[in-house]
């Protein structure tokens, strides 16, 4: 019943809004009863009070200093100060204070007892207690202005809730789209490393078998057994990478959890697997070598891997160095190469392998530097944190 009755109310408003102007106006006609002047001098007072509601929510101050005016005259005239008299004036404070600062509502709070209460103190045309003149309009006046504040405190505190509400709908938002951008270059960097890493060195070593299949067949035999192992391990990375893909739900394969991923601990297998297809690589460590953070283990072999990538595919150098040095809580590795004999020409495509080195290296915490070496060759340099092994406690 209330609901449709405030549904007519929002589809009729001017309807409502006579109906209450003429309620207020027919409860204060009525107050001019009590008064030796009798009811009707006061009519005019009252339908002047009335018409200074109407612009009471576009202009509510004007509207509280007309019906002030009104109310301090009839007080001066003689009627008596009750409440429903002053609902002129109780009506516009109200609007006043929902529709104004706190500071606004009780200035002119002031302003309309500085109107109305001497009005009544000092033209003494009845027998009202002083105490009804003076003590009883101030809380009278003041309850509209109290019940404005509130309600105005009330909206701003919806309306700011509303307000963080939506802020986190769309921090939420762009939170999601950022990890999915986050997720789309992890992927593309994983599939660049396995496609770039396994492709280059298989064409390698098949290169490198074709050029030995006449001459010494045996070694070529070896040379095409490695390539099974690397073109095996390309799909298995392949599989594992592009799996993420295919399950958005963010559950794991059972197999997959069984394959850690590759850190430095398979270097030993990514040399020999260079070896097989002609670039000898040195591995030298310097300092005591310890386990690394999962991420930095991880970039530390993408690191390693890209680099000799590069050197099989940008030169024909046969050697390859990597220096591992690890400090107190940083690990520094640098691969070089001496550039061999004639550079290659950069192959289709390229200029990816460096900027996805300095991304995984960053994303670690660490930093990546390449460059020429002024002797000839190239050198990749990486910097990653490696925290110092917890040391023992005493038993």
């Amino acid at each position: 019943m209330l609901s449709s009755w405030r549904r007519y109310a929002d589809s009729h408003p001017h309807l409502v809004e006579t109906a209450f102007l003429l309620l207020v106006l027919a409860v204060t006609s009525r107050q001019y009863v009590h008064g030796d002047l009798g009811w009707w001098p006061g009519q005019p007072l009252a339908l002047a009070a009335a018409a200074g509601l109407v612009p009471r929510r576009r202009h509510p101050r004007a509207a509280v200093l007309v019906t002030a005016a009104c109310a301090a005259v009839s007080v001066a005239l003689g009627y008596l100060v009750f409440p429903l008299l002053l609902l002129p004036v109780l009506t516009a404070l109200y609007e006043l204070a929902v529709r104004t600062p706190q500071r606004t509502a009780y200035a002119y709070y002031g302003a309309t007892l500085a109107l109305v209460v001497p009005a009544a103190l000092f033209f003494e045309r009845n027998d009202q207690e002083w105490v009804d003149k003076s003590v009883g309009p101030v809380f009278w006046i003041l309850l509209p202005v109290l019940a404005g504040t509130a309600v105005r405190s009330r909206r701003a505190y919806v309306d700011a809730v509303h307000t963080r509400a939506e802020h986190a709908e769309r921090t939420r938002e762009e939170e999601a789209r950022h990890r999915v951008a986050e997720e789309r270059i992890r992927i593309a960097r994983e599939l660049h490393d396995v496609v770039a890493h396994h492709m280059a060195l298989a064409n390698a070593q098949a290169g490198t078998a074709a050029h030995l299949v006449r001459t010494h067949p045996e070694q070529a035999q070896e040379i095409l057994t490695h390539l099974t192992g690397t073109t095996a391990s390309a799909l298995r990375e392949l599989k594992a990478t592009v799996g993420l893909l295919r399950r958005p739900d963010g559950t794991d394969d059972p197999d997959d959890a069984l394959q850690p991923p590759p850190g430095l601990a398979r270097l030993p297998e990514l040399v020999s697997a260079f070896g097989s297809a002609g670039l000898h690589v040195t591995v030298t460590v310097h300092g005591t070598r310890r386990p690394l953070p999962p991420g930095a283990d991880l970039t530390a072999f993408r690191i390693v891997q890209e680099a000799l990538t590069n050197v099989t595919k940008h030169t024909d150098a046969g050697t390859a160095d990597v220096h591992l040095a690890y400090a107190h809580d940083r690990l520094t590795l640098t691969v070089t190469d001496d550039g061999g004999a004639t550079p290659r020409p950069p192959g289709p495509g390229g200029g990816y392998g460096l900027i996805g080195m300095r991304e995984r290296a960053r994303t670690s915490g660490g930093r990546l530097s390449a460059g020429s070496l002024p002797q000839g060759g190239f050198a990749v340099t990486a910097e990653l944190p490696a925290p110092p092994p917890p040391r023992d406690q005493p038993s």
